[in-house]
């Protein structure tokens, strides 16, 4: 049975669609029927002195970061924030942005986008990992 966005769902820690990444890994807690692409809700973890998906933008699309451990450093723009744990960032839609963990501690970011649909793009990325070591 496929949830929808009037539907209450309940993960447990670690549960949802995991794609390693390499040395980032990425679950997804929310997307598609679950949301009615409304939003796509993702927890995003980087390994020690690990970098991030580079930098890009969304045409249409807000992010939202919050970050769970660690400190993440996250290109908004022109500026690469230093944003410990219990901080939070907005990328407005078209802004250039980035994250990758440049510690010796794991680093775990909550990211929501706004509106849903990533997740379609995340079997390919997760494929183009190990065919680019």
């Amino acid at each position: 049975m496929e949830k929808t966005g009037t539907d209450v769902l309940f993960l447990r820690p670690g549960e949802g669609r995991t794609y390693p990444l390499g040395r980032m890994s990425a679950v997804f807690k929310a997307d598609h029927g679950e949301t009615d692409n409304a939003y796509c809700v993702s927890e995003w973890w980087l390994e020690p002195r690990t970098p991030g998906p580079g930098a890009h933008s969304h045409e249409e699309n807000v992010e939202l970061f919050y970050v769970l451990s660690g400190v993440a450093s996250i290109l908004a723009g022109e500026d690469w924030l230093e944003a410990p744990a219990g901080s939070f960032v907005r990328i407005p839609a078209t802004v250039m942005h980035e994250f990758e963990n440049r510690t010796d501690e794991r680093v775990g970011l909550l990211n929501i986008f706004l509106p849903g649909g990533f997740e379609e793009n995340m079997p390919a990325i997760a494929k183009w990992f190990p065919d680019n070591p």
